[in-house]
């Protein structure tokens, strides 16, 4: 075991990444979409959960779980779903689809991934870039599938929606590449193209969960608060590493160097 808690978490659940499409909007658009457990069997069959994400690539927009306050989105920013919430993407704050139709979910997919949607108004088409319109946006959308059975602590632990601004990334980070990636990989359809895109979708997950944690003020408790204990954290690696293993305060005490009970007081503050 390493001493990188975070990553000896993540190594022991199996990830499933799938872009799926972007859209060029122009404006007034919006793109409603109902909760996970609902087109999960259309997109990743088999996941036991599903997280959706939607990059900026271009222009702005409105994010947020349908029927509550929307967060503003800026070329780069990045923002998650992670606990599978109906959200809505639009040009504006407050606008509703006028239906939520799955059935596009469920559509026959293209021989390549990701889609690539042209959305003016309410019209939704399968198509290429086109622009045209005021106001446009490009908003790359995926999908990561994981499993939720080993990894209910960090589900549970996960705001309902997680927003990374694109200044705090950088012009030139991986992350910035990524999402213009999708829009390269949607055009050209190289070879490989799709295998790249559900590897990054995982990088891409992890790297918000990270910066997630850093931003976490002191204070803070909670299963992520204690996994940046070097104590606490130890312990919960060992308890997923080995969770068939007879483990008791003694133990875990001995492995992460501390007494049963200096090991009790650190997991109650911040675990309960």
């Amino acid at each position: 075991m390493s001493g990188d808690t975070l990553s000896d978490l993540l190594r022991a659940v199996r990830f499933r990444g799938a872009l799926f499409y972007y859209i060029e909007g122009a404006s007034p658009w919006v793109a409603e979409a109902p909760p996970a457990s609902e087109i999960i069997p259309a997109i990743l069959p088999g996941a036991e959960h599903m997280i959706e994400f939607h990059g900026v690539v271009k222009g702005s927009c409105w994010a947020a779980i349908a029927g509550e306050s929307p967060l503003r989105l800026e070329e780069g920013d990045v923002v998650l779903f992670p606990q599978g919430d109906p959200h809505v993407m639009s040009s504006a704050p407050g606008m509703r689809a006028p239906g939520v139709d799955k059935s596009f979910f469920f559509s026959p997919r293209p021989p390549q991934l990701p889609y690539a949607l042209s959305m003016t108004g309410a019209e939704i088409t399968t198509a290429r870039l086109d622009g045209g319109g005021g106001n446009p946006s490009t908003i790359a959308c995926g999908f990561l599938g994981l499993d939720a059975r080993p990894f209910n602590p960090l589900l549970a632990a996960l705001p309902r929606v997680l927003r990374v601004p694109g200044s705090t990334l950088g012009a030139d980070s991986w992350v910035t590449t990524f999402l213009r990636a999708v829009v390269t990989e949607s055009n050209q359809r190289r070879p490989g193209g799709e295998a790249v895109l559900e590897r990054m979708s995982e990088m891409l997950f992890v790297e918000v969960l990270r910066r997630h944690v850093d931003s976490l003020p002191p204070e803070q408790t909670g299963w992520l608060a204690g996994m940046r204990d070097p104590a606490v954290g130890r312990a919960l690696s060992l308890l997923h590493e080995r969770p068939a293993a007879p483990w008791t305060l003694e133990k875990l005490g001995e492995e992460a160097g501390l007494s049963r009970s200096s090991l009790h007081e650190r997991f109650t503050h911040f675990i309960g």
